[in-house]
């Protein structure tokens, strides 16, 4: 009885969240009124005077307010700039190149079949779950890819294809931190860590292995929560699929497996040249300093990350279309890129107002000057250990939701907790790493997230009722569940002092 009642609460409580969040508006809305806020929000505290010291360079730091003629005039001159500079476009965009003819072709539905079909019925779940984990290795692919799949097998066994959309996407999203392997957010964050801790020691460098071990023991510990809550709390909450739609998910057949051989012999091929040209001391992709680790972000390798991910696509999936006869010719190569840039419209017009709110939340500083107060207040009470550590998760997560892009928010945050937890004893990758567990448990459950209102659209296939706010009740318990579980986890290795890299203990 007692267990019914908790239950009953749960579903409750994640009733409100579910009716509260369908009365929100389109995240196209959203932004702009946020970027609204923002300039307004600029006039209101620079006319009250408000400013910050910088931790690092000692200069002050002022409200910039918008409102006035220079603000004004930047708004309008800068809007294509603050668009064609906005980091996650360029870089979604020239994945999907490579991405969108392996999904055409049908390499990565066949390759996807293989690994999550291939699971015996009981570990159905955890496959989802982990492959879209360690779907962050080809950027957001799995976003696009592996979230409505996900749906698919689910339905193709019998279960609800919600679950399954949202234990792919709890895997794609919560998981995006954590990988078996060094993913193109390694280097991205490394950078602005590495920057930050140069602001105290100017010869500082963060290898983009900085937070490797960590990033192994977590891949299994989101798998483990995220089975957990699908079966345990959101498919009992939704309970019997009864919408029209319906869909058959056939087994690999034997031309699907002769392609898929065809398309590893590519590349293997692919990856081998790479290898030839990275590994030598000679190497074209290898930095000319001679670790091609010590660079970062400056080898040419990590430079040209995005267009070999792209490459690591592209050749398979050609390979795999020319045996399995969805590719006859260089026409339906052209038709499959042409698509999957279409596909891309909405995340093109998100993006234009997301950048748009970014550019504006750096320009007018307030981002800087609250995490500088907050530092000073973390500071002035005398926080120190875990409880700090926590509190920073804390704030990382609260922002997640506010601003969506993991490598935005740690730009306006790094110049500022990478110095104060140096001065406190810890190293620039043990806060690198505290902020990508705060980062990736909101990124669920925050509607600013890009593909936030692309998981709607594909959830809204089986639920024509389907909103924001239902997509946010159902992803809740797994924000909370991996909260949990990460913050979990990071006290126990804090505690052990086990390196959370090679070479990289957490305390200086």
């Amino acid at each position: 009885m007692e267990n019914r009642k908790k239950q009953n609460w749960g579903n409750s409580f994640l009733s409100v969240v579910e009716r509260a969040g369908n009365k929100l508006p389109h995240p196209v809305t959203l932004f702009f009124i946020f970027a609204l806020f923002v300039v307004i929000l600029s006039f209101i505290l620079n006319k009250a005077g408000v400013s910050a010291i910088h931790p690092g360079t000692k200069e002050e730091i002022s409200i910039v307010n918008l409102l006035s003629k220079d603000g004004i005039r930047r708004i309008f001159s800068e809007a294509v700039d603050n668009f064609t500079g906005f980091a996650p476009l360029g870089t979604v965009l020239v994945a999907m190149l490579g991405v969108g003819i392996a999904e055409k072709s049908g390499f990565i539905g066949a390759l996807l079949k293989k690994i999550v079909l291939g699971a015996p019925d009981k570990l159905i779940t955890a496959a989802v779950v982990f492959t879209g984990v360690m779907s962050s290795m080809a950027a957001d692919a799995g976003y696009v890819v592996l979230v409505p799949l996900g749906a698919i097998i689910f339905l193709a066994k019998g279960r609800h294809p919600l679950a399954g959309l949202a234990a792919a996407f709890a895997g794609v999203s919560g998981g995006f931190s954590s990988n078996l392997l060094i993913t193109l957010l390694d280097p991205l964050l490394g950078g602005f860590t590495e920057q930050s801790a140069q602001l105290i020691d100017p010869n500082y460098g963060v290898p983009p292995t900085a937070n490797y071990f960590f990033m192994i023991v977590s891949t299994f510990v989101i798998t483990i929560a995220g089975v957990i809550v699908t079966e345990k709390i959101i498919e009992p909450r939704l309970g019997e699929y009864k919408g029209e739609y319906k869909q058959k998910l056939e087994p690999i057949n034997n031309n699907e497996k002769k392609a898929l051989t065809k398309a590893f012999i590519a590349l293997l091929v692919f990856v081998t040249i790479i290898v030839l040209m990275t590994a030598p001391s000679n190497g074209i992709l290898r930095s000319d300093e001679g670790n091609i680790l010590q660079g970062i972000p400056f080898t040419p390798f990590v430079a040209s990350m995005v267009l070999l991910i792209a490459i690591f696509f592209f050749i398979p999936g050609v390979a795999y279309g020319i045996s399995a006869g969805t590719i006859k010719n260089d026409k339906d190569i052209a038709k499959y890129l042409n698509e999957s840039m279409a596909s891309m419209g909405g995340y093109i017009v998100l993006a234009f107002v997301a950048a748009q709110f970014v550019s504006y939340f750096n320009w007018s500083n307030i981002g800087v000057i609250l995490a500088i107060k907050g530092a000073d207040f973390l500071e002035a009470i005398n926080f120190t250990g875990l409880p700090l550590i926590i509190i920073f998760i804390v704030i990382s997560s609260i922002i997640n939701i506010l601003i969506g892009s993991a490598s935005a928010k740690w730009a306006i945050m790094a110049p500022v907790f990478v110095p104060m937890l140096m001065n406190l004893g810890y190293r620039p990758e043990f806060a690198q790493l505290s902020y990508r567990i705060g980062d990736s448990i909101t990124n669920i459950i925050s509607p600013l997230m890009p593909y936030f209102a692309i998981i709607v659209a594909f959830g809204s296939k089986y639920d024509k009722n389907l909103g924001i706010g239902t997509l946010i009740s159902t992803m809740l318990p797994y924000s909370i569940a991996y909260f949990i579980a990460l913050v979990g986890l990071l006290i126990i290795w804090y505690l052990i002092g086990a390196p959370i890299g090679p070479n990289i203990p957490i305390l200086l």
